[in-house]
């Protein structure tokens, strides 16, 4: 299975990836959420161009990616669930949850840490949402979660098949919740019971700061409701919000590929991008 998994890699996640992306298009096309603010040929030449970049640095810095790190340290017998024998069901489960738990936090760091803010807001910047938004990163922020993953994979020692579940969860379900997509909001309420929506995901990327920080799940929704960074619905609507940060409107930096990978290195994060709270005193004094 090992082997299977480390020589078919990549065509599984590449099937699987336009698979997603191509259901998701034709769903946008059909249903669409908002109506879009930006040519959609423009924003998708660049994000797409994007991901080509990403995808061949990371195949150039990580031949074997994230799955081959996993075959490694069985191998070695690295990490936990080649330490201790447990049933292969149970170290898949909890693999796939703690590496979303894993993203999770990711996510919310980035937010927090001014440097790593710079990178992320390459992501936010967009000033639409749909399935491209959802591939949209700047390559140090790749760089960096895939070296966050490699670390958490060497300690808990996955199964190989685990992360290939895993890394395709991640990739399909970020396109999902980005997508400009209409869901009834009887199904939509139900489905982020477990999973995160698009109408969920949605408040991430709006222009109000404190919206922006909350909703930082990727794939299961529990993580914001458990830690308190859960919000139901963005306060001027889906429709009416506006989507991308305030400081970042021009088109030239925003849209097109020269200055999304230059917008890191712009301006001045002098405080923490996520809002830290205050908290009353109960002292009666």
């Amino acid at each position: 299975m090992n082997a299977f998994m480390l020589q078919h890699e990549l065509a599984i996640r590449l099937a699987c990836f336009l698979g997603v992306f191509c259901s998701m298009s034709l769903w946008e096309l059909a249903a669409p959420r908002r109506r879009l603010t930006v040519s959609k040929l423009l924003r998708w030449a660049n994000n797409l161009a994007l991901v080509v970049l990403n995808s061949i640095l990371l195949r150039a810095l990580f031949p074997a990616a994230a799955v081959g790190v996993a075959a490694f340290a069985t191998q070695q017998g690295w990490g936990l669930f080649n330490y201790f024998a447990v049933p292969l069901w149970m170290a898949m489960l909890v693999s796939v949850v703690f590496l979303d738990f894993v993203i999770y936090l990711q996510h919310v760091m980035f937010h927090a840490v001014p440097l790593l803010w710079r990178l992320h807001r390459v992501h936010h910047a967009d000033l639409d949402i749909d399935v491209t938004t959802g591939t949209r990163f700047h390559p140090i922020e790749i760089v960096l979660s895939m070296l966050i993953k490699v670390a958490v994979i060497l300690v808990l020692g996955p199964p190989v098949v685990a992360v290939v579940i895993f890394e395709v969860l991640l990739n399909a379900t970020s396109m999902f919740n980005h997508g400009n997509v209409h869901i009834s909001p009887a199904l939509d309420r139900v489905l982020r019971l477990l999973l995160v929506t698009p109408d969920m995901h949605r408040v991430h990327h709006s222009i109000e700061e404190d919206e922006t920080n909350s909703n930082f799940a990727f794939n299961l929704s529990a993580w914001d409701r458990l830690f308190g960074t859960y919000r139901d619905q963005p306060r001027a609507g889906h429709v009416g919000m506006t989507i991308g940060i305030s400081t970042f409107r021009e088109a030239n930096r925003c849209v097109w590929l020269w200055g999304i990978l230059v917008l890191p290195f712009i301006g001045k994060v002098t405080d923490y991008a996520i809002n830290r709270r205050r908290w009353k005193s109960n002292d009666a004094s």
